[in-house]
């Protein structure tokens, strides 16, 4: 049989035929798949480099959209604090309300008064002191925390309220180190022994005897529970392993006309509520809680020279404002509250009354509270003392 035609690649240069084209059909030639292998690499080459033209396209707007982000960002955060450095510079444009969380008449009360007085002298708006009393000041506290964070609303804490509450109560309706932003300590109150002069006790050593004679028979009075008047005279007992039974008052003040009557007979005072009676004879001061003996009543002993030694106890009282209350806003009360607390007039005041002024910084004071808290809370701790 003749051969049949030849295959059309017979015909093409650079081909050859197999050996069996007849039965395989037809290859290229070795220099032929040496070009299509060279095609092929020109293309791969071709489709890298357009890959990699088009990633640094990418970047470069991945790039130039970044900084464009971090240009806005920059933006905005100078609007922000030219936005809060301005209102530190408007501040106050209103009234400032002073929560105090006990009754009116006590040295809580004195201390937020004082401190607004002087504010309004200052900055003009005249300021608003609002009593919200309850649960050993955890009402008042409450609210004061739930207020807005725009300096507006302040709150006149004490050691109960800032300190130890947190302890005594099973549930809080705050957290007491996360929820305030300290502004600075105000003053510490010396607290002053005083009892009633019907009772048979002219100092601390026959005190503790009088009343290891007649266990839970004599009442002291307190502030609250949780007050610094309560926990001083549980620190007292625990020191010297003697009973007496507690009354806990809405505020100081309201326990001064009981410990006058004789209806209570014991109180560690604060020493501004008490020391006019104890110059009229009405109460006997019998002993200082503080470290030293106070100008205020420089003859009369402390606790710790009595006997019980190491004994030291004070009432405090500080300004707070709500957490996340802008740091500028804080920072001017804080500086015109210390230099309130600097100047001749008040240091004079409160040292006629018995109050230590304590400036602190914004820094001192948050650390004044932590070691107070830590200082309380393990004695409460060790007492198993508990309000509810």
């Amino acid at each position: 049989m003749p051969p049949g035609p030849l295959p059309p690649c017979a015909s093409r240069p650079g081909t050859t035929m197999c050996a069996s084209f007849l039965s395989r059909g037809c290859r290229p030639s070795y220099a032929n798949r040496a070009l299509s292998s060279t095609a092929r690499t020109n293309q791969k080459t071709k489709f890298i480099g357009r890959k990699r033209m088009l990633t640094k396209k990418v970047m470069l707007k991945k790039s130039r959209l970044n900084a464009w982000l971090h240009s806005i960002a920059a933006m905005a955060g100078a609007v922000l604090l030219a936005g809060t450095a301005l209102a530190a510079d408007t501040y106050p444009s209103g009234p400032i309300k002073i929560i105090v969380p006990f009754a009116a008449g006590g040295s809580n009360d004195a201390m937020a008064r004082l401190i607004g007085r002087e504010l309004s002298k200052r900055w003009g708006p005249e300021n608003i002191v609002e009593n919200i009393t309850g649960a050993g000041g955890n009402v008042g506290a409450a609210a004061a925390a739930r207020a807005a964070p725009d300096g507006y609303t302040l709150i006149a804490g004490s050691i109960g309220t800032h300190a130890v509450n947190q302890y005594l109560y099973s549930t809080m309706p705050y957290d007491t180190m996360k929820d305030f932003a300290p502004i600075s300590l105000i003053a510490e109150v010396g607290l002053l022994v005083v009892v009633h002069p019907s009772l048979p006790v002219h100092n601390i050593r026959e005190l503790i005897d009088y009343a290891k004679a007649h266990p839970d028979e004599l009442n002291f009075a307190s502030g609250g529970v949780g007050a610094s008047q309560h926990l001083a005279a549980e620190l007292f007992m625990h020191m010297t392993g003697t009973k007496m039974t507690h009354v806990p008052y809405r505020g100081s003040a309201g326990s001064i006309s009981d410990l006058l009557s004789g209806r209570v007979q014991v109180m560690f005072a604060d020493m501004p509520l008490v020391l006019e009676h104890v110059h009229a004879g009405a109460l006997r001061a019998i002993a200082f809680a503080g470290d030293h003996r106070s100008p205020a009543t420089p003859d009369v002993p402390t606790v710790d020279e009595s006997g019980v030694k190491g004994f030291r106890a004070s009432a405090w009282y500080g300004l707070f404002a709500p957490a996340r209350t802008p740091p500028e806003v804080t920072s001017k009360l804080n500086e015109t509250v210390v230099s309130i607390l600097k100047s001749p007039d008040v240091n004079e005041y409160l040292m006629k009354l018995g109050a230590e002024p304590r400036p602190m910084t914004i820094a001192e004071f948050t650390e004044f509270q932590k070691n107070e808290s830590e200082r309380w809370g393990n004695l409460i701790k060790t007492i198993g003392l508990k309000v509810d």
